[in-house]
């Protein structure tokens, strides 16, 4: 790389080791994107390159700083986000949760969570392990806690196992937990066990399969609509016109694994189709580039499009 004018940007030495990374991981990300060479000598970080890619760069390694002054840990996600939030200008976007931050780890997510924050109708659509059902869950609690709703609401089709809810036993609490077991993980994690229980206790956290919503409205609370990609085009219709006053709602799901006998049925798509663009809806869309579960979910979920890509030809 040639080198250009330098710039020195004085830190502490966790955060330039936060920079640099495992065996200089995060300093060549931060090189590749911005076309710089980034040199930790002590005490800071050397930037050399052209005025425009030092700027960016400078605000990508600040943001990293940034986390590790507040205590948080600093990943390759990160890294990938910082870069992406100096590439567009953007400022990080999180929600409050029982360990700290859930903060987005990748510009899709930041967006995400912006959409969250100012529409009542979000669908967020991309592939499993990009955080869309995590973080409605997120910013669920957060209204929850903070007053602003009474109630957590989660739906969700009970179609994977192919089974129906009369074939299993118990009350419907029983029967719909194995279908929401993923849910649950993700509200533990941010409210912790026992402020979960206590909520459950009081109905203000309550999980339905689609089929229990018909007849109701859901007023004053956030309702989350998961694998919503396995809805009737009539379910789909019927759960969104539940929203009553001081309402909103996120609809996740991955339109690509459709569960339904008929695929062309599902409701995620057509309600996408139809309802992009209204006032008060918005639509985040992930891609493989936001998985952030192990980074071969990522490559796999890749090879598996690419897949269907090459049998659609």
């Amino acid at each position: 790389m040639r080198r250009g004018p330098s710039e020195f940007l004085p830190l502490a030495d966790d955060a330039v080791r936060a920079v640099a990374g495992p065996a200089g991981r995060h300093a060549a990300l931060i090189e590749d994107a911005f076309s710089v060479l980034v040199e930790t000598p002590g005490g800071g970080v050397s930037l050399n390159g052209d005025a425009h890619a030092r700027r960016s760069a400078k605000q990508a390694i600040e943001a990293l700083a940034g986390r590790v002054a507040s205590h948080l840990e600093v990943t390759v996600a990160d890294v990938r986000l910082a870069i992406d939030q100096a590439r567009a200008g953007m400022t990080g976007a999180a929600s409050s949760a029982r360990r700290g931050q859930v903060t987005a780890k990748t510009a899709a997510q930041a967006h995400y969570l912006d959409a969250l924050g100012a529409n009542d109708l979000v669908f967020g659509l991309g592939p499993a392990g990009t955080g869309k059902t995590f973080l409605a869950v997120a910013h669920g609690a957060n209204l929850l806690r903070s007053g602003a709703v009474e109630r957590l609401v989660v739906t969700r089709p009970a179609v994977e196992a192919g089974e129906r809810l009369g074939f299993l036993p118990g009350d419907l609490t029983e029967k719909v937990d194995p279908y929401m077991a993923p849910v649950w993980e993700a509200m533990s994690t941010i409210l912790g066990a026992e402020a979960l229980r206590k909520r459950r206790e009081r109905a203000e956290i309550e999980v339905a399969p689609i089929a229990f919503m018909r007849g109701r409205t859901l007023s004053h609370a956030f309702v989350i609509v998961d694998e919503a990609q396995n809805t009737t085009r009539l379910q789909m219709k019927m759960v969104l016109t539940r929203l009553g006053e001081g309402s909103s709602m996120a609809v996740t799901g991955d339109p690509s694994q459709v569960d339904l006998i008929n695929a062309g049925d599902s409701g995620l798509a057509h309600a996408v189709s139809i309802l992009e663009g209204v006032e008060g809806v918005a639509v985040s869309r992930f891609t493989s580039a936001d998985v952030v579960r192990h980074p071969l979910v990522g490559r796999i979920v890749e090879a598996y499009d690419a897949d269907a890509v090459r049998r659609s030809r």
